[in-house]
């Protein structure tokens, strides 16, 4: 994975979050077409889907792993919940590309893990480490994500994160789960990770955002100023909600203003 400071990543999931636009349902075939034209606008990562989820979903990513991943082409990466079975489905989904990720996430804020997940902090501490590190004994890259970042303690965040980047985790997403965030809040905690958490420099700093107040392309962009080197976007903004951050918008906004970011 690229460590390179000047090199901002691509990571569409218009074929995973893009697909929970309310209405939006996508067929194999569908699902294959996006993916090639992904691959030839040049993306580094497509998010191809959840694979537990279904079996659709099972089948949709493991085609595109077989027909779109190619060796010069993207990486293909599939979302799991931070469970055995989930990362086994995303494992054995995305398989046949030769440049894979697994992508696991568990929530870190007290609001999901009170009424969501119904855990403990000192639960999340035990589980992100066994699950990075089975993930890890599959493949090689492996995202990590916070769910919920935004909204989750500080201190906290950050033990998590170091330990997901001990067990393995390449990358190390900072989700604005619930479009909750402001650009400046959102600098200023990537910029706190970056200072807070010792080993990581061993991960590329990714974002995930939604539009919910209509911020999240100017959110990305002030996480790319603090460090952030991954962006997770869509076409058009479409997602779940109010929509993902949009490909197109912060693409030209890194290529008209290249001599400000």
């Amino acid at each position: 994975m690229s460590k390179d400071p000047g090199r901002i990543l691509i990571f569409d999931t218009t074929l995973r979050d893009g697909e929970q636009s309310p209405g939006a349902s996508l067929n194999l075939e569908e699902k294959l077409a996006i993916a090639h034209q992904l691959a030839r606008l040049g993306v580094d990562v497509i998010e191809a889907g959840f694979p537990f989820a279904s079996p659709g979903d099972f089948k949709a990513v493991n085609k595109i792993a077989n027909v779109v991943g190619k060796e010069n082409g993207p990486i293909i990466c599939g979302l799991a919940r931070a469970s055995k079975g989930d990362i086994k489905a995303c494992y054995e989904a995305v398989s046949p590309a030769p440049k894979k990720r697994i992508h696991t996430f568990i929530a870190t804020s007290d609001i999901h893990l009170k009424h969501k997940l119904k855990k403990s902090r000192k639960d999340v501490l035990q589980i992100v480490p066994e699950m990075v590190n089975y993930a890890k004994s599959l493949v090689d890259d492996i995202e990590f994500s916070c769910e919920d970042a935004s909204r989750s303690d500080p201190e906290f965040l950050y033990e998590v994160i170091q330990l997901a980047i001990t067990a393995g985790a390449t990358t190390i997403n900072i989700p604005d789960t619930v479009g909750f965030t402001t650009p400046s809040e959102f600098g200023n905690l990537i910029a706190d990770i970056n200072k807070n958490v010792p080993n990581i420099d061993e991960a590329v700093i990714s974002v995930h955002g939604h539009n919910d107040l209509g911020l999240a392309v100017a959110n990305f962009l002030e996480a790319v100023k603090n460090g952030a080197r991954q962006l997770e976007c869509t076409i058009n903004g479409i997602g779940e909600r109010a929509g993902n951050a949009s490909l197109e918008e912060l693409v030209m906004a890194l290529h008209v203003r290249k001599s400000f970011f």
